[in-house]
This record gives C-alpha cells, sequence and structure tokens, in this order.
C-alpha cells in the first residue's frame, strides 16, 4: 500500500526547516529508523545535506544522502523511507533520469516504502512535472515524472492578491491554461498544507488549504482535515 506524505513547503513564515511537518512525518515513518535524502534540487548537495539532517535528527531519524552513495540505485532499494527535498524541479527530474532513480522509487513505493517531499519532492510524485512554478534551468528528457499519485501538484499555490497592481497571470490563470491542454485534476497547496496518501485514501492535512482544479469546472476550496480522493478523479 502507497505511503505518501507531499508538502507544499519545507518551511513555513516563523518556523525552522520542516518544523510544521513534524508530526507528520514522525506518523509515517513510524519505527523505521533511517531516511534517504534526495537532494537534487539544489546544487549544493552537502549544504543541503547538512540541513536535513540536523531536521530528521531533530525529529530522531538517521538521515543519509543519496548524493554520498558510489550506487544511487542500490540506496533507493535499501531504504527504509525517502524525503526528497525542495529547490528546481527541473534540474530534480533531469538528475533523477540521469541515475536512472524513477523506476527504482515507484518499486519501492509500491513495495511499502514511505515516500515523503516537499515543493519539488512533491511535484515528483505526479503524473508530469507540469504544474510546477520553477524555471526551466535545465532541460530534462521528459516531464513524465514518479506518477505516484495520479493528479498534478501545485505547490506554494497563491490566491490573487486583491490590492495588487501586477498584471500578470494568476496562479490560477495559468492552472486553467494547463486544462486547456491537460485533464489531470491539479491541488493547489497553500503554504502549510499537505497530502497524506493511504493506499487509495487522500487527506488534506496541515496549517492551510487546498485549492482542487478540474478540467472544465469551477475550482473547489478545502480545508483541512479533509478526505479529498472523490474530488480527484
Amino acid at each position: 500500500m502507497r505511503q505518501l506524505l507531499l508538502i507544499s513547503t519545507s518551511s513555513v513564515f516563523g518556523t525552522g526547516y520542516l518544523e510544521h511537518a513534524g508530526s507528520e512525518l514522525r506518523a509515517i515513518l513510524g519505527e523505521r529508523r533511517r531516511v534517504l535524502f534526495i537532494p537534487y534540487a539544489l546544487r549544493d548537495h552537502n549544504g543541503y545535506a547538512a540541513k536535513a539532517r540536523t531536521a530528521f535528527e531533530g525529529l530522531s531519524y538517521r538521515l543519509d544522502s543519496i548524493h554520498e552513495s558510489a550506487n544511487p540505485s542500490r540506496a533507493v532499494a535499501e531504504a527504509e523511507a525517502v524525503f526528497c527535498g525542495g529547490g528546481n524541479t527541473f534540474r530534480l527530474l533531469d538528475a533523477m533520469y540521469r541515475y536512472d532513480l524513477l523506476p527504482a522509487v515507484r518499486e519501492r513505493v509500491a513495495a511499502g516504502m514511505p515516500y515523503t517531499g516537499a515543493s519539488a519532492g512533491s511535484n515528483l510524485a505526479g503524473p508530469t512535472i507540469r504544474t510546477t512554478n520553477d524555471m526551466p534551468i535545465v532541460q530534462p528528457p521528459s516531464f513524465d515524472a514518479l506518477g505516484l499519485v495520479s493528479f498534478q501538484i501545485n505547490p506554494h499555490y497563491l490566491d490573487p492578491d486583491p490590492g495588487s497592481k501586477h498584471m500578470g497571470e494568476t496562479r490560477e490563470a495559468r492552472l486553467n491554461e494547463f486544462h486547456e491542454e491537460n485533464k489531470a485534476p491539479v491541488v493547489g497547496l497553500r503554504e502549510g498544507a499537505m497530502l497524506r496518501v493511504a493506499g487509495a485514501k487522500v487527506e488534506l492535512r496541515g496549517l492551510a488549504g487546498a485549492r482542487i482544479f478540474r478540467k472544465g469546472q469551477a475550482p473547489i476550496e478545502v480545508a483541512p482535515p479533509a478526505s479529498i480522493e472523490g474530488l480527484l478523479v
């Protein structure tokens, strides 16, 4: 049974790195003691791993970074759980293709290994990365991602600011453009929101709500906690 925790952001204003998600991380990781970190979304792998290690050690988990492994595929095969950090989604996906890690992660998740991620790491769990907010600073071989869920995710979802004089597209407008060309539902996760996936169940949790976009339909506003799997078909 798939076990996923997909977090909108690793840091909420006024809190430390992953502090707002600590209880949810403990709940999904349970008695496991080691977490494999995927730092590929940022360039400084060593610095990123050190930051993540401090956070997970504070939760009483040991963190191993995949960039320190001589055999990344084997590291995934032997992992008790995975945490995929945020940063640039295109860079992350490009590295996952380069090291041929997408099949390895899919196989382990299918076998019950928890997959957790924040921001770009949450984007990676969807069918594609077409709803990321990031700039394509590199060109991965494909936009196809892990496909651990059937819906798309838009982390850091922002509502329009009624007082703003900015005339560019809103986040909602960009997601409507996505649905002009694609069918998959999109969950816009506000800062502090996260999704807990257990088998076929998808629950919105965290400190903030989400907006669900479906092709040809008006967006739906959801506040946590809420089961939303019925809205994602």
